[in-house]
């Protein structure tokens, strides 16, 4: 998969995972996503960003760093798409630096100490001065029970705009 000519580093990559943990996303949010992560690197070069559970042996279930191909690979993708953030470039080069500092952040739901897809970047930009304007929905989820930032939640931002139909 390559990104529209128009896409740049700290731009959304949404993704339809094939996971039963998915399914179970997409149920409570409703939208057409479980997974987001934020693009990295340039043409040819392409990588995500994303905080995940373990999708490779020996990986730990945190912040890490894939190819866009590993990414939207149809084992882990039904479909994709990718969305602009509108920003201004200064803000788009923190936004990066920001999320890479996450690297290694444990994946965690609900728990202090780690993170999950949407917070990832929401906080990244949110850092570096964007606010997406988004809701975060109160769960009650046992033991987990708090407010979320779901993918559905995360594409109606004002500050988004689909760059590649879905795939």
């Amino acid at each position: 998969m390559s990104p529209p000519e128009r896409a740049e580093p700290g731009d959304l990559v949404f993704r339809e995972g094939t996971e039963a943990i998915s399914a179970m996303v997409m149920a409570v949010d409703g939208g057409q996503y479980s997974h987001v992560g934020m693009l990295l690197g340039g043409p040819g070069n392409w990588q995500v960003i994303h905080a995940t559970p373990a999708e490779r042996p020996g990986q730990a279930a945190a912040v890490v760093i894939d190819s866009l191909a590993f990414f939207t690979d149809p084992q882990r993708s039904k479909r994709h798409a990718i969305y602009h953030v509108e920003a201004l470039p200064r803000q788009r080069v923190q936004a990066v630096q920001q999320a890479r500092q996450a690297l290694g952040l444990p994946f965690r739901v609900g728990e202090a100490g780690g993170t999950y897809c949407t917070l990832l970047v929401w906080q990244a930009w949110k850092d570096a001065g964007v606010d997406f304007e988004v809701p975060f929905d109160y769960l009650f989820i046992p033991m987990l029970a708090g407010e979320y930032l779901l993918p559905g939640a995360l594409r109606t931002s004002p500050r988004l705009r689909p760059l590649s139909p879905d795939s």
